[in-house]
C-alpha cells in the first residue's frame, strides 16, 4: 500500500527537497502550511498537482505548531505512517531578536507535534528536526555523545526539542528520532542566511545589480553539506529498525572566508573589491566552531555526504546566476550532484 508522510515545515528548504524526494519514492505526502496573504510556496510549486486531479499525491493543509488542537485533528484525519517536523523559527540570529517567539515555535511546537501524534492514536514513526547548534560552544568533533551548550535562543529551544523527542521515546514507546543535522545549504536556502546571502551576491555583483556585500563574523567554522542529500538521511532514520538519533554531517568545516573565497573565485571575482563589515550581523554570544561526525551514519544508515562545502559554494553560484535570468518568472534548481561531485 502507498506510504503517507506529514510534513511540517514543508514550504522551506529541507521540506521541499523531503517532499521532491518522497513523491519520487511514491508516497502520498502531506504538507503543513501557515495561511498568509501572499503566496509562500514557491519552493514546492514545481511538485503540486491539483487535488481534484485523480493523480495528485500532494496535500497542503493550513495550520501552524502554536496550535496544538488543529495538529491533534489533522494527523487524525491523515493518519501518517511518517511524520517530519521540520518547521521552526530557525535563524540564529533573528532568535535574539525573537527569543519568546523562537521557543515557543521551535522548541514547545516540537512538543506539541509529539503530543499531537499521541492524542490523536495513530501509530507512526517520528523525525524531528534538530540542529549542530545545540552543541554551541562544545569543540569539534561533535557527534552523538558530545555534551550541547547552546549559544542562542534558538539553539537552547532546539535542546528542548531534543530532549522532549527522546522523553516521549522512552515514556510512551513512540518511534520518534533526533536528526542532528549540521549546516545544510542549497539554492533554496532562504535569501538571508549567510551562504545564500554570499552567492545572491555574487551572482549580482557579476550582472553589475550590485557592488557591496555586508557580512559580520567571517571567522566562523561550520560543516557545510547540500542539502538535497540531507534530505536522504532524514528518510533513512525512519526506515531503521530502532529509533535512535544520528548526526548528519560532511565533516570537514570551513571558515564564512573561505566559502567566500570559492563563491566569489567561482565568478571571477574577488571578494575582497565588495565585501563589507557590519557589526549589526554580529550575535550576542558567537559560536566558534561547529565540525560533524557522521561516522554512525554511514555506518548504520548507509549515508555519507558526498558534496562538500567549495563543490557546494560553485553549485549555489551557478544556480543564482541561472535564476537572475529568470527572475519574475517561476523557477527551480536543476543543477545536477554531478557536476559537483
Amino acid at each position: 500500500m502507498t506510504k503517507r508522510a506529514f510534513i511540517t515545515g514543508v514550504t522551506g528548504q529541507d521540506g521541499s527537497y523531503l517532499a521532491e524526494l518522497l513523491l519520487a519514492k511514491g508516497y502520498e505526502v502531506h504538507g503543513l502550511i501557515r495561511r498568509a496573504s501572499t503566496f509562500n510556496t514557491s519552493r514546492i510549486d514545481h511538485l503540486y498537482t491539483d487535488p481534484h486531479n485523480k493523480d495528485a499525491r500532494l496535500f497542503l493543509h493550513y495550520g501552524d505548531l502554536s496550535d496544538g488542537s488543529r495538529l491533534v485533528s489533522l494527523l487524525h484525519d491523515i493518519n501518517p505512517d511518517e511524520v517530519y517536523n521540520l518547521a521552526a523559527q530557525s535563524h540564529v540570529r533573528v532568535s535574539f531578536d525573537e527569543p519568546e517567539h523562537t521557543g515557543d515555535v521551535t522548541g514547545i511546537g516540537s512538543m506539541r507535534m509529539l503530543e499531537a501524534v499521541r492524542k490523536a492514536g495513530i501509530h507512526c514513526r517520528f523525525y524531528q528536526a534538530s540542529t549542530s547548534e545545540m552543541f554551541g560552544a562544545t569543540p569539534p568533533p561533535q557527534g552523538e555523545d558530545t555534551p550541547f551548550y547552546p549559544r542562542s535562543p534558538y539553539g537552547a529551544a532546539k535542546v528542548y526539542s531534543y530532549w522532549v523527542t527522546k522523553n516521549y521515546r522512552e515514556g510512551y514507546g513512540m518511534f520518534a528520532v533526533n536528526g542532528i543535522l549540521f549546516n545544510h545549504e542549497s539554492p533554496r536556502r532562504g535569501e538571508t542566511f549567510v551562504t545564500r546571502k554570499i552567492t545572491r551576491a555574487v551572482a549580482r555583483i557579476k550582472a553589475g545589480l550590485q557592488d557591496e556585500l555586508w557580512l559580520g563574523n567571517l571567522d566562523s567554522i561550520r560543516d557545510w553539506g547540500y542539502a538535497a542529500e540531507y534530505a536522504e538521511g532524514m528518510w533513512r532514520m525512519l526506515q531503521a529498525d530502532e529509533p535512535e538519533d544520528f548526526v548528519l554531517a560532511t565533516g570537514v568545516g570551513i571558515t564564512v572566508r573561505d566559502f567566500l573565497d570559492a563563491s566569489f573565485e567561482h565568478a571571477g571575482l574577488n571578494w575582497h573589491d565588495h565585501v563589507k563589515f557590519d557589526e549589526r550581523y554580529l550575535r550576542p554570544t558567537e559560536v566558534d566552531a561547529l565540525i560533524g561526525d557522521p561516522t554512525k551514519a554511514e555506518q548504520k544508515l548507509g549515508w555519507k555526504a558526498s558534496v562538500h562545502s567549495a563543490d557546494l559554494a560553485r553549485l549555489m553560484v551557478d544556480a543564482d546566476i541561472e535564476m537572475l535570468k529568470h527572475e519574475g518568472r517561476p523557477w527551480i534548481d536543476t543543477v545536477t550532484l554531478d557536476t559537483y561531485k
